[in-house]
């Protein structure tokens, strides 16, 4: 098996045993972490509120400062 495949299973959760010659060496599974998972939408409902100007083009002095010159 294509080592890239059994990475993509165990990314699905699949735990994937390793064995030398047949007997079971290690077992690959999933780490389980905070990206792994699943958010509710909408948690922070009306702890932040989002500017009216939220799209407004950045002033000169900010698009200098990210750009790494001076305005």
């Amino acid at each position: 098996m294509p080592r890239y495949n059994r990475l993509s299973r165990v990314e699905l959760g699949e735990e994937i045993i390793i064995s030398n010659r047949g007997v079971p060496v290690a077992k690959l599974v999933p780490l389980r972490t905070s990206s792994n998972r699943q958010t509710s939408l909408g948690l922070d409902k009306e702890r932040f509120i989002v500017p009216e100007d939220f799209n407004a083009p950045l002033p000169e002095e900010i698009l200098a400062a990210f750009e790494g010159s001076e305005a």
